[in-house]
């Protein structure tokens, strides 16, 4: 099982910064685990939002969040 991050990825660049291998690669507007993930498990344990999960990837993201408005909601 892999891992992912999730949509509450704040990024940080915490586990950015202590993955062993660099496979915390940026795209586009969001962090993602590259292919040579070694699946360690630092990027988890050092996440301070809990963004980093195991196993199947529920959602991906395809795009910025849309929060125009949520002021006046």
């Amino acid at each position: 099982m892999a891992y992912h991050i999730t949509e509450n990825c704040i990024i940080c660049g915490t586990c950015w910064e202590i993955c062993p291998t660099k496979s915390i690669i940026e795209y586009d507007w969001y962090y993602k685990i590259a292919d040579t993930c070694v699946e360690c498990g630092a990027c988890a344990r050092v996440c301070p939002n809990t963004a980093i999960t195991k196993g199947k990837e529920k959602k991906t993201k395809e795009g910025p969040p849309d929060n125009r408005g949520a002021f006046f909601a």
